[in-house]
């Protein structure tokens, strides 16, 4: 078994800051690309930021306001959001592209986080 689990979503006003985390465990061989996505009511799940070997993407609404790293060694991923607004309340959900001990490669999320941005 594969999971990502999610954590750092909250409550917090317009201006204000948070990182959210999203660490991968199992049958774990091998962790290739991450990334956050997030899901706002009535609306289609969205990229926000992806990882790469040599890259970052981001999407053009969180471009210069969020920051996407991660830490191989823990297998986790992270995303330091600033300057939040409120339209970026939304449910967040972190994947992975990982390769297990049976050599089966394929993509995993994880359960969403949820972050409101609210005065």
């Amino acid at each position: 078994q594969v999971q990502l689990v999610e954590s750092g979503g909250g409550l917090v006003q317009p201006g204000g800051s948070l990182r959210l985390s999203c660490a991968a465990s199992g049958s774990i061989f091998s962790v290739y690309d991450m990334g956050w996505y997030r899901q706002s009511p009535g609306k289609l799940r969205e990229l926000v930021a992806t990882i790469t070997r040599g890259s970052t993407h981001y999407a053009d609404s969180v471009k210069g306001r969020f920051t996407i790293s991660r830490d191989n060694a823990k297998n986790t991923v992270y995303l330091q959001m600033n300057n939040l607004k409120p339209e970026d309340t939304a449910v967040y959900y972190c994947n992975a592209d990982i390769l297990d001990h049976t050599l089966r490669r394929e993509g995993y999320w994880g359960q969403g986080t949820q972050v409101t941005v609210s005065s």
